[in-house]
């Protein structure tokens, strides 16, 4: 159990960088706390559709070029937010079932959701003005 534990937190640090090699890692920690990966059904579940904050929800791939793209850019933008919307990531080729469900043809797909709900969408890779529109909207600022 002490292993298991060990090794969960080990793997929700970032990946060590230039930033963590000048002791700097805390910086991203905003981030760390709005963004988080969907382990299943349940936990998709229990921290998006139940979640009383909105949700972004990225469904990509780890074999998708864009998804490389926007998953980081719209990272920084929901962590700018400061916990007023949160991000799930979900990864389309280990949780088909929820990509299907939400009906993912293409990667990236990226949903906003309130309330349990769909509100908006988007397929494909869009530039930085434009996914703050997409969280303005999601937050109502």
């Amino acid at each position: 159990m002490a292993q298991r534990l060990a090794l969960r937190r080990l793997l929700s640090f970032p990946a060590p960088g230039p930033l963590a090699s000048h002791g700097r890692a805390f910086g991203t920690s905003a981030g760390r706390r709005s963004t988080f990966n969907v382990q299943d059904g349940s936990d998709f579940q229990d921290r998006v559709v139940n979640s009383p904050k909105p949700v972004v929800v990225d469904f990509h791939a780890q074999w998708c070029g864009p998804c490389k793209i926007l998953g980081p850019r719209l990272e920084k933008l929901v962590a700018k937010q400061e916990g007023k919307v949160l991000m799930a990531k979900v990864d389309i080729d280990d949780h088909t079932d929820l990509a299907i469900e939400y009906e993912v043809g293409a990667v990236p797909t990226v949903l906003a959701m309130k309330n349990g709900d769909v509100v908006d969408k988007f397929v494909g890779i869009k530039d930085e003005d434009q996914l703050e529109a997409f969280l303005k909207k999601l937050i109502g600022a």
